[in-house]
């Protein structure tokens, strides 16, 4: 298991459509991968999870990566908040 924290830098925060980028990024990792912002603990790989989190611009969050490909897909997951998720930032 892995896990990093990252910012989100989208000014809108995660609303529905970076959440589906997200999540469609995740798909492609077997690992599971969860998102944990506040007190909550949501599946990355859930865009109704993800929307549930009501992550915001500038909220800090950490991405936990546990299996087989977790390395991937960390890196995979962090370079997809970092450029925006699909969106201009």
């Amino acid at each position: 298991m892995i896990a990093k924290k990252i910012t989100v830098c989208n000014p809108n925060g995660l609303h529905l459509k970076p959440a589906g980028h997200l999540c469609n990024v995740a798909l492609t990792y077997d690992c599971s991968i969860t998102i944990h912002i506040r007190e909550k603990y949501v599946n990355a790989k859930s865009v109704l999870g993800v929307l549930s989190a009501c992550i915001k611009y500038g909220d800090e969050i950490e991405i936990i990566c546990n299996g087989e490909d977790e390395e991937a897909a960390m890196e995979g997951i962090l370079l997809c908040i970092q450029r925006g998720l699909g969106e201009q930032l």
